[in-house]
């Protein structure tokens, strides 16, 4: 008998961290440092418009003339964002995520950020559905 494919809800990062497109990459460096993240969802009037990850922060910095207390995040987001909703299949996601690359998936539901599906998360979920499922 085969388990049903759990929802990413069941391995999603709830309640993630976000930034306004207006503030500093100084501002997204310090959120990124203090709470140990590497992806932030940008948000402008509450709206998700962009995705900021380590990598841009250290990318758009290494341009001559970059001030980070001076640039604004929307400088050096990802205007495309790949979302999804709290029900969608974990073995679709992933395998999204992996085909593109993507270090990590928007969770949305009614228009907001729900959560976050990160390739940590992706990794806990694999451990702990390997651990369930074949260590028997």
């Amino acid at each position: 008998m085969s388990k049903p494919i759990p929802p990413v809800q069941k391995y999603m990062t709830t309640s993630p961290l976000s930034i306004g497109v207006e503030q500093t990459l100084a501002k997204a460096h310090s959120m990124m440092r203090e709470h140990a993240i590497r992806h932030l969802p940008v948000l402008h009037g509450g709206r998700l418009v962009g995705i900021l990850t380590d990598r841009d922060l250290h990318l758009v910095e290494t341009l001559k003339d970059v001030d980070p207390t001076k640039t604004v995040v929307e400088d050096a987001m990802s205007a495309v964002v790949h979302s999804v909703g709290p029900d969608a299949p974990l073995d679709e996601v992933v395998s999204t995520m992996a085909e593109h690359k993507y270090g990590s998936v928007v969770v949305m539901q009614n228009g907001k950020v729900v959560g976050i599906l990160t390739t940590v998360d992706v990794c806990r979920a694999l451990a702990e559905l390997l651990h369930s499922r074949l260590a028997k």
